[in-house]
């Protein structure tokens, strides 16, 4: 932690829990899961998946650029969801992005997956009716382009990139922003993901490689709120959603030049890769990450006050996630909240949603409670799973973990007003 580290000046999420952060907040607290009906596209007696989390619809009309012209050329949900978080983000960090300005903002917002749905889309137009592709298809599906829209639409010209680690693109979006401003390369940068997987190629995809939550056999008719089950003994996979966050950083020094008000920085940080298998994650590389992003802060494991967990509630990642945690925290383990419990996975979008909620509690004083949970008898850990726990946090622990071993881990600090 030095006087470089960044600040945090404002943040937005849309989640299956909602599209205002507040009332995401308060269904969160009261134990209120995101999850429901697969709706999304039409589901056949023989598809594998049923459930999953739907952001709720919002109405666009007090946002220009919204308009059913601008979403009729870019239809898939990525862009408003960015938009749409990215416009409110900095409307609460108090930044006002002037020509001066705009030189010295960097924008690392991206995605995981993309607009693949509109490319699909166009795909089924030409097979179904031999139409050529509408000329916004290919645009609508390169990744690049959430981050290009959100610099178009708050006209930020400083660096702009996509960093896509899957799982883990939020969380290595927030610290690729950390480390522009910290070279110097910007005083302010935009940050966070979005993801819309919800099209019937990739959920039946992550049905086949026995990822996604599937109901068992003598239970068809469970409820989907109770699916998502991070470290429990009964879980089974996790539950796909939708969603999106943005991050507003900034240098202390300009936060301080422009009067704005912070309350949590950047205190360190650490990535890693597993270079051992592509989807399974390795034990001793997020072991390291988690006590790499300890040290990079210059704390101690006892002075983390509580731990924001990827814990998409399969088998194994969890384990490993909970193994890596002991051995860095030995018996000393401070409370876990699993967010997905909640809102489901929302694939590259998930680490900026669930960073969100984690600098929302340290505001609050709160941890979000992590339904669902039976523990499991090999993996002692308190998920919190009695309600929203009242609890002061100047250090919190953030995991990110993703599809080809990538691993991001990021120390947040609670500091007071600039």
């Amino acid at each position: 932690m030095t006087s470089r580290s960044p600040v945090v000046l404002g943040y937005d999420a849309v989640s299956p829990l909602g599209t205002v952060l507040e009332g995401q907040w308060r269904n969160a607290a009261a134990g209120k899961s995101g999850i429901g009906p697969l709706t999304r596209f039409p589901v056949g007696d023989d598809f594998p998946v049923t459930i999953a989390g739907e952001a709720q619809e919002f109405d666009p009309s007090p946002y220009p650029f919204l308009s059913a012209r601008s979403l009729a050329l870019w239809p898939s949900p990525i862009f408003k969801y960015a938009m749409l978080t990215v416009h409110r983000a900095l409307e609460q960090s108090g930044v006002e992005i002037t020509p001066d300005i705009a030189p010295r903002t960097a924008v690392t917002f991206s995605s995981a997956v993309g607009g693949l749905d509109a490319l699909l889309d166009a795909d089924r137009r030409m097979t179904a009716a031999g139409k050529l592709p509408p000329p916004y298809a290919n645009p609508n599906s390169c990744i690049n382009m959430v981050g290009g829209k959100v610099s178009i639409l708050t006209g930020a010209t400083g660096p702009i990139m996509s960093p896509i680690t899957a799982c883990a693109t939020g969380a290595t979006s927030i610290i690729t922003g950390a480390m522009l401003l910290a070279q110097g390369r910007a005083d302010v940068a935009i940050c966070g993901a979005v993801d819309f997987p919800l099209v019937e190629p990739i959920v039946a995809g992550f049905a086949t490689m026995n990822a996604a939550f599937q109901p068992r056999p003598e239970t068809p008719s469970e409820s989907p709120g109770a699916a998502s089950r991070p470290f429990s003994v009964h879980r089974r996979g996790f539950v796909i959603s939708e969603g999106a966050g943005a991050i507003i950083l900034a240098t202390r020094e300009f936060a301080e030049a422009h009067g704005l008000s912070c309350r949590t920085e950047v205190a360190g940080w650490s990535m890693t890769s597993d270079a051992r298998h592509f989807v399974a994650p390795n034990f001793e590389t997020v072991r390291r990450c988690i006590a790499e992003a300890m040290a990079d802060a210059g704390i101690a494991p006892s002075d983390v006050d509580a731990v924001n967990a990827h814990a998409t509630a399969t088998k194994v990642g969890d384990r490993v996630e909970y193994d890596a945690l002991r051995a860095v925290f030995g018996e000393a383990l401070p409370p876990v909240s699993a967010n997905k419990s909640l809102t489901g996975h929302a694939m590259g979008a998930s680490s900026a949603i669930e960073t969100i909620f984690a600098l929302e509690g340290m505001a609050r004083d709160a941890l979000l409670p992590t339904i669902n949970y039976i523990p499991d008898p090999d993996m002692p850990i308190d998920c919190v799973a009695d309600g929203v726990r009242a609890l002061q946090q100047e250090w919190v622990l953030k995991n990110a973990f993703g599809f080809g071993g990538c691993n991001a881990c990021i120390i947040f600090r609670r500091v007071g007003s600039s």
